[in-house]
């Protein structure tokens, strides 16, 4: 069985295109990780009103998505991106979880 997973991230004003454009040149070793770590689908939607990034994800029953901030592939795609979304001090994005409501299968 698999599950989604959905969450909201902020981008800073104005960075819209370069968050595409590098997300559209995602490192094959990140992709890697991702899919090792049980993620098979993955989408990112911008709210271009707010900034808001929503993020939906779908993974295996067995996934493993809790090591990802321990590799050092995940860390340096953070510190690749702090410069253009909210952050922790680590530089990993700020998520906050999205409540499912309704789904439709």
């Amino acid at each position: 069985m698999t599950r989604p997973i959905a969450f909201r991230m902020m981008l800073k004003p104005g960075m819209a295109e370069e968050y595409r454009r590098r997300h559209d040149a995602i490192w094959p070793e990140l992709v890697e990780a991702l899919r090792a770590a049980g993620i098979y689908d993955y989408s990112i939607f911008l709210d271009e009103e707010t900034n808001a990034l929503f993020a939906v994800l779908r993974l295996h029953a067995d996934d493993s998505r809790d090591t990802l901030p321990g590799q050092p592939v995940m860390q340096r795609w953070w510190d690749h991106m702090a410069d253009l979304m909210e952050v922790r001090p680590d530089n990993r994005p700020v998520e906050a979880p999205l409540t499912p409501m309704f789904y439709l299968a």
